[in-house]
């Protein structure tokens, strides 16, 4: 005989388990930092599903440039409802792919460094790229590409590459946005230093803390990583008097998602301070809506770059096309 608690309390259980099926799922495409433990994405993750009433599954798919390609791959037959992590030195190509749809919602009060009119791609986050380096170990620092190139040949940079990581490609119109037809010649001198060029951010950075390179190509806000989460106040990001070149992430959502109204309503979610306040001490970029989340203690101590440098999206795709073109034949000699 079934005792009545029993009965009562299994079919309790069977109930949770069917509300729980119920729920929608949310997929968003996301770089692979986004989804570690001490990225972005668990705090996300709790966050929106404690106002959605939904399972917001986040979905690690290489950094930005791998990202696009992924989704390039899969076409309309895609599982993601949101992509999340590409910047708009990719977004005049993601929108050539016909795989995005507006966003349904009117953004307000974001704070990023150009005028956004974009109503394909929201932003969430922007920075500098930068070259970071450890202070207790690299005392002549270069403050220019010209002095990073007349550096000894025994100091080594890693890079990542531009054909699947989006700080890759940041690098490569950083470049040639400062020296246009002499981008090339920046990338000879530049050459003899590269130690090694990795597939993604993760790895390089990596490869930098463990002693194998003496800077890095990482972003101006990286070292208030160190700071406020390890008390470390060793590590720098290098100042170069061209100027640092400008990132900013954005999301987009899929128009062959079937949770178009859910995608929306992420979206609007993401420019909330609940979304917010988590990017600083996350994602260690600055926040797109700065007024409503704010900047911790350590972000104060970061260089300010002296100009502020980027190619319109519009523009981006062809000019990187000339200027990976000369990054190859220039690495390959």
């Amino acid at each position: 005989m079934i005792k009545p608690f029993l009965f009562a309390a299994g079919l309790s259980f069977v109930a949770s388990v069917a509300a729980a099926q119920d729920k929608p799922v949310l997929t968003v495409y996301t770089y692979d930092s986004f989804v570690t433990d001490w990225g972005p994405g668990p705090k996300v993750e709790e966050a929106f599903e404690a106002v959605c009433n939904c399972d917001l599954n986040l979905v690690a798919a290489g950094d930005g440039a791998a990202l696009l390609s992924r989704l390039q791959l899969e076409g309309a037959r895609t599982k993601a409802d949101i992509v999340l992590g590409l910047d708009t030195n990719l977004t005049a190509r993601a929108k050539k792919t016909g795989l995005f749809a507006p966003y349904g919602i009117a953004p307000s009060h974001l704070d990023v460094p150009i005028d956004w009119v974009d109503d394909i791609f929201l932003p969430y986050d922007w920075g500098y790229f930068a070259f970071v380096y450890d202070k207790t170990k690299l005392t002549e620092v270069p403050g220019s590409f010209k002095e990073l190139i007349d550096a000894p040949e025994e100091l080594k940079i890693v890079i990542q590459d531009p054909r699947s990581s989006s700080p890759g490609l940041g690098l490569l119109l950083w470049v040639k946005s400062a020296y246009g037809k002499k981008a090339d010649k920046i990338w000879q001198g530049l050459s003899p230093h590269i130690l090694t060029v990795t597939k993604g951010w993760s790895e390089a950075y990596g490869m930098f803390l463990e002693g194998e390179a003496d800077m890095v190509l990482s972003y101006t806000t990286s070292p208030a990583y160190h700071l406020i989460a390890e008390g470390d106040n060793t590590k720098a990001a290098a100042s170069f008097s061209e100027g640092h070149y400008l990132q900013i992430e954005v999301a987009g959502k899929l128009a062959s998602s079937d949770q178009p109204e859910l995608a929306d309503k992420f979206l609007a979610f993401m420019t909330t301070p609940a979304f917010q306040s988590i990017i600083p001490t996350t994602n260690w970029m600055y926040p797109a809506v700065f007024s409503q989340a704010g900047l911790p203690k350590g972000f104060e101590t970061l260089i300010t770059p002296s100009d502020s440098l980027i190619i319109p999206a519009a523009d981006a795709e062809k000019i990187k096309d000339e200027a990976l073109a000369e990054w190859l034949t220039t690495l390959s000699r």
